[in-house]
């Protein structure tokens, strides 16, 4: 594979750095899910370019006289009830959901996969978002803390789809960076977090579809598009850093990320 380049040409920074996209799936609100996953994937900066021309592709196979205007929003593309994906089967729609998640599978090694998975009726009383991103926040920093002992000096910057939730993330982001989270002050990102349109963004809608794989295994436990990308969750030492399961319903879990977490 060919290395990509070419800068995002809305990112405001001119200096590479380790990008975590971040979309979620599910709902707080809704009494019907029992689980909101935040998750997606970190890329170096240079790689979005590849990303993003892959799924360029994909759309325009999809819809070749307006491939842009095909957005990859895995909810969507499940239901069936949109254009351009409500003349497929479910067989084709949910093809289409495993093609963006392959261009993961396919992508860099150093592409790493990020999500939190919190199981709402565990936590009455507190925002499952800003519970999944914390956990986040941290995870992500002591990836980059452990790139930066191997010699990777770059620092993070977190790039979360546009949502009601902006304002609270961004001020939590910043007391991280003074004041820590329940595992120590974040030092490893560059600013606060930057929030984009999707619509805009090909590796935005990357992270809604990985957000979605995670959902749709704790929450409908169906893992056909979970175990396409379980091989690149971060990792170190035989434990999956990069997936958090926040539950108290099961300490017998055996998913992957609770299952490595107590062998450690």
């Amino acid at each position: 594979m060919q290395s990509a380049g070419r800068k995002s040409a809305w990112l405001p920074f001119s200096c590479a750095m380790h990008l975590l996209y971040l979309d979620d799936a599910g709902s707080a609100a809704n009494p019907n899910e029992e689980y909101l996953v935040l998750g997606g994937v970190s890329v170096f900066e240079s790689q979005v370019h590849w990303i993003t021309q892959q799924l360029d592709d994909l759309a325009a196979g999809i819809q070749p006289n307006d491939p842009h205007a095909v957005e990859f929003h895995a909810s969507e593309i499940f239901s069936r009830r949109d254009i351009p994906w409500r003349g497929m089967s479910r067989d084709e729609a949910q093809g289409v959901i495993k093609a963006v998640l392959d261009v993961l599978s396919h992508s860099y090694q150093s592409a790493r996969a990020f999500a939190c998975a919190v199981h709402k009726r565990s936590f009455p009383g507190q925002d499952p978002m800003e519970l999944a991103f914390e956990d986040l926040c941290s995870r992500f920093n002591l990836y980059l803390r452990r790139l930066h002992a191997q010699g990777d000096r770059q620092r993070g910057l977190i790039i979360l789809d546009e949502s009601t939730h902006e304002t609270t993330l961004q001020k939590m982001a910043r007391d991280f960076r003074t004041l820590g989270t329940q595992w120590g002050v974040i030092r490893y990102l560059a600013d606060t977090p930057l929030f984009v349109d999707s619509r805009a963004s090909r590796v935005i809608q990357l992270a809604d579809h990985i957000a979605y794989a995670v959902f749709r295994r704790y929450n409908a436990h169906d893992a056909q598009y979970f175990d396409l990308i379980a091989s690149k969750f971060d990792s170190a030492d035989g434990i999956i850093h990069g997936l958090a399961h926040k539950q108290t319903v099961d300490p017998n879990c055996m998913c992957i990320a609770c299952l490595t977490r107590r062998g450690s």
